[in-house]
């Protein structure tokens, strides 16, 4: 088949522009024919590699309507909505109805925000979408759950599907550490864009109530600043963090690394850790794709108690605080230090979930998805 996803798309610095690029490559590897219709921000032109067909700015409408045209005047057969409020133009990312409205070829809805409680107009953009797909693609059982009752999408649209984690080659703990620079150091790590809501302070906090038991401990914060808080903001929120370090006087055990990780460097960051943190303050956080690597990486986490980590981590699988509580996840990653048969049995856990989550694995389970409905999609035209 010949599909079409819209999205960010690399070499946007965005978190779906990576899943749009790897969900791209593995249909391909499934043999389907797959093109991108890249959503631009204000940054400008991006110089895209030559699958992306069609380059649309976020906040000029009229070019959601030329898409929806193009798509329905070009040889595709199927289009893939990721769907992210933050996005898409107009307000909380309303323009992207413009192109649904005016598309007349089918498409399926990737969801990767799914709120419990959203207002009148969030409700309304997402509940439409769902209504006008032929399918709607959740990344946990609580977001189906939501779908339906919330957003009232039809139970027979909805399918679960992992996020995907790509396969990372694994390197000695102690090998990848001395690279580093953190040869015989607890390491806790953390990864992914830095910006209020992320809860690394979260993170900064909990290291000072462990700092006395283990003095050598590091705390790695891997990631820039998202390019568009930095536009808003600069470096405000990175600037507040490191006033917090030196007011707990933790200079010696938080180190940055202040850019956007390729997957190699994202391996050999998560196969180091001792324990991965993934501290959300919010609870309502319904995917998070930096637990997903880690537990495609079978990593000992650690995490606040949002929709996805209780989801993911259930049955063992990880060690999740009542609250987003920083003493509390002190008292977590303590008990993963101090315990290698705890450590050994939470990596094991994770690791054998995170083998189903490959996006070898993802991508095969995406084409039967486009498979069944395309076939439901034929027979409702016969009939």
């Amino acid at each position: 088949m010949n599909i079409a996803i819209l999205s960010t798309y690399f070499p946007r610095e965005c978190g779906i522009a990576s899943f749009a690029k790897d969900l791209r490559n593995n249909l391909m590897l499934c043999g389907e024919q797959v093109s991108i219709l890249a959503i631009s921000d204000k940054n400008g032109y991006y110089n895209y590699p030559p699958e992306v067909v069609f380059d649309l700015e976020e906040d000029n409408r009229d070019q959601y309507v030329i898409a929806a045209e193009f798509v329905n005047t070009a040889k595709i057969d199927l289009v893939f909505v990721e769907h992210e409020y933050g996005i898409f133009g107009g307000n909380n990312g309303a323009f992207v109805l413009d192109f649904i409205e005016n598309l007349e070829k089918p498409f399926i809805l990737n969801t990767h925000t799914v709120l419990p409680s959203p207002d009148f107009h969030k409700r309304r953009i997402l509940s439409t979408l769902g209504q006008k797909s032929m399918a709607v693609i959740c990344m946990t059982h609580r977001s189906s759950e939501l779908l339906n009752k919330v957003y009232n999408i039809p139970l027979n649209k909805l399918y679960m599907v992992h996020h995907g984690v790509p396969i990372f080659e694994e390197k000695p703990r102690d090998e990848t550490k001395r690279i580093y620079g953190v040869e015989d150091r607890p390491l806790v790590v953390t990864f992914g864009f830095l910006g209020p809501g992320k809860g690394i302070e979260l993170g900064i906090k909990a290291i000072s109530f462990l700092k006395e038991k283990y003095p050598d401990i590091i705390y790695l914060v891997a990631g820039e600043t998202h390019p568009n808080l930095r536009k808003k903001m600069g470096e405000a929120y990175r600037d507040s963090l490191v006033e917090l370090i030196q007011a707990l006087e933790v200079d010696n055990n938080i180190r940055f690394i202040n850019k956007y990780l390729s997957i190699k460097e994202l391996g050999e960051v998560l196969y180091m850790a001792d324990v991965y943190l993934t501290p959300y303050p919010h609870r309502n956080q319904a995917v998070s794709g930096t637990l997903s690597y880690a537990v495609g990486c079978g990593r000992a986490i650690v995490s606040t108690p949002y929709d996805y980590a209780l989801e993911v981590l259930a049955d063992g699988r990880g060690l999740i605080a009542n609250d987003a509580n920083p003493e509390e996840l002190a008292s977590l990653i303590d008990k993963i230090l101090s315990d290698h048969q705890l450590k050994e049995n939470l990596e094991e856990k994770a690791g054998k979930l995170g083998k189903t989550m490959t996006w070898p694995q993802v991508g095969k389970r995406y084409v039967s998805i486009i498979e069944n409905i395309m076939q439901t999609e034929v027979e409702r035209k016969v009939f």
